[in-house]
């Protein structure tokens, strides 16, 4: 008989999809923007919680690519938030010697958006023991699809044989390159779905939904939650 501990691997790669901010503030009679704002609190404290929890590498859907059909004034608030986060935060970020990277497109972002992310990226690029992804614009359909014209274009240039194409040399073209494959992704607000978020990457990732709206995840929560990871016995199709 195996025992259960010996499947434990340890989280080192951790998604969190925070959903429900909307819903959070409606239940309170706040504006819709409250409950965007009092979300992107939970960031900083979250980011502690995994550095206290030794989990390497944290994930957070921001915007994704379907939310452009969103109000103009409700997609500007979210572009606003994200410009603020980066001029609030980065000083936080650096100090914690936090490797920052942003996925998704790169040609729907704002010019003075972008080069703040780009920025953040460059500042931080040579630290290598924590890490945060944020999604901006971002949606596996879309990765799968930009990563693909990537490899056609460099086999119509002769540069790749599409032969020699493997899973491995695949995920090389993804927005990911370079970063494992999420462990464990937990979405709040009750929806059960991933919404396609690191589609291709999360293959054999552990789920949790949470009840809970996102601006209710505490850091206090997440290390309660994060307990039912180790519950779990991770096969990868090994039975």
């Amino acid at each position: 008989m195996t025992d259960k501990t010996d499947n434990i691997i340890p989280l080192k790669h951790l998604v969190i999809m925070p959903d429900g901010d909307r819903r959070w503030a409606k239940a309170k009679g706040l504006p819709l923007w409250e409950g965007h704002r009092r979300g992107a609190q939970n960031i900083q404290s979250l980011l502690e919680a995994c550095q206290e929890l030794k989990i390497p590498y944290l994930s957070m859907w921001g915007f994704s690519t379907e939310n452009w059909k969103r109000s103009p004034e409700e997609v500007e608030q979210l572009m606003n938030l994200f410009r603020d986060f980066i001029i609030k935060k980065r000083n936080d970020i650096i100090k914690n010697k936090i490797n920052f990277r942003h996925i998704g497109r790169k040609d729907r972002l704002s010019p003075d958006l972008l080069q703040g992310l780009e920025q953040l990226e460059k500042d931080t690029a040579n630290f290598t023991e924590w890490h945060y992804i944020v999604g901006l614009d971002y949606g596996g359909q879309d990765e799968i699809v930009r990563a693909t014209q990537k490899i056609i274009a460099e086999v119509q240039l002769g540069k790749l044989d599409v032969s020699a194409l493997t899973p491995d040399i695949f995920e090389t073209y993804l927005d990911t390159n370079g970063i494992p494959n999420p462990d464990f992704i937990i979405r709040t607000s009750g929806e059960q779905r991933t919404s396609g978020f690191m589609a291709y990457q999360s293959g054999y990732a552990e789920l949790l939904f949470l009840p809970i709206n996102f601006p209710d995840l505490t850091k206090e929560k997440l290390k309660e939650v994060i307990a039912e990871y180790y519950n779990r016995q991770r096969r990868f199709g090994a039975g």
